[in-house]
């Protein structure tokens, strides 16, 4: 690996830990108290500020600012954090804030992340592995991300809400509620249009989990009865499915923000995708 180089119009302060290989461009700016993993580059006019580790082999791009703080007027002040995973790629103009000392204190984010140009993850969140999101999407505070979400570009998810593993949500939609595991969401006002039928499969679900998983959505958003009945129908029917068992789990275990569920009268946009 390449020896650091810093340019001479990047100005990187006393104390940042720097790895071995990092690259960093004309007009960065790194705070000290940062730490800058293995083979990162910072390409130019970037922001590090305050408490914000950065994984190895992440690439980010111009007027990018990390860690800044949280724009939340419960924060105080205290020492917060942005931990940010390996191999992450943050484009252009992207906002990471850190977290709230009044709550959980840091904003985290996993491994193989890809944030396009103006994303912003706001205070609080918590992000998994292999997320993506699209030019313009915005997380609020408190926001909750499994592994391997897909946000649209310009989509916004209200604070406190959960987004299950394998999740889709649509160009422009407006995430008020949690979004079930494998959920696809889309619209203005943003409802279940199905499961993710082809983020499952490329996963590599067998086909009969894929099966399961969609048969047991219809039971649970069965408008015939409430769905804490058919949460229970669900689990008996198809408890010994990993994907419907994790669908059935996330929604008996609500936290502050309601669910998202289908729209009335609205077919799933999955039922003609070829998996009978």
């Amino acid at each position: 690996m390449p020896a650091t180089s810093i340019h001479p119009m990047a100005v990187v302060e006393p104390g940042a830990e720097l790895g071995t290989g990092v690259k960093i461009g004309p007009f960065c700016s790194v705070s000290s108290e940062a730490v800058i993993g293995d083979g990162v580059e910072l390409i130019s006019h970037v922001s590090i500020l305050g408490a914000t580790s950065l994984g190895q082999d992440s690439v980010v791009y111009p007027t990018a600012v990390l860690g800044a703080a949280p724009q939340n007027t419960k924060h105080t002040g205290g020492r917060t954090t942005l931990e940010i995973g390996r191999n992450t790629t943050i484009r252009e103009g992207v906002t990471m804030h850190r977290g709230t000392d009044t709550s959980r204190g840091a904003t985290t984010i996993g491994d193989n992340g890809n944030f396009l140009a103006y994303v912003h993850v706001a205070h609080d969140c918590k992000l998994g592995n292999n997320i993506t999101m699209a030019n313009l999407a915005t997380l609020g505070g408190h926001v909750t991300i499994g592994d391997s979400v897909i946000f649209g570009g310009l989509s916004a998810v209200h604070q406190f809400c959960r987004i299950g593993h394998h999740a889709f949500i649509g160009g422009a939609a407006k995430v008020f509620g949690d979004v079930i595991p494998y959920g696809m969401l889309q619209g203005n006002n943003g409802s279940l249009r199905g499961l993710n039928i082809i983020g499952m499969r490329r996963s590599g679900m067998p086909r009969a989990e894929i099966q399961a998983a969609r048969a047991a959505y219809k039971v649970i958003f069965d408008r015939d009865h409430p769905v804490s009945e058919n949460l229970v129908r669900a689990r008996t029917a198809f408890g010994e499915s990993p994907a419907a068992r994790e669908i059935i789990d996330f929604l008996s275990n609500r936290e502050k923000r309601h669910y998202s569920v289908p729209r009335i009268g609205r077919p799933s946009d999955d039922d003609a995708d070829g998996e009978d």
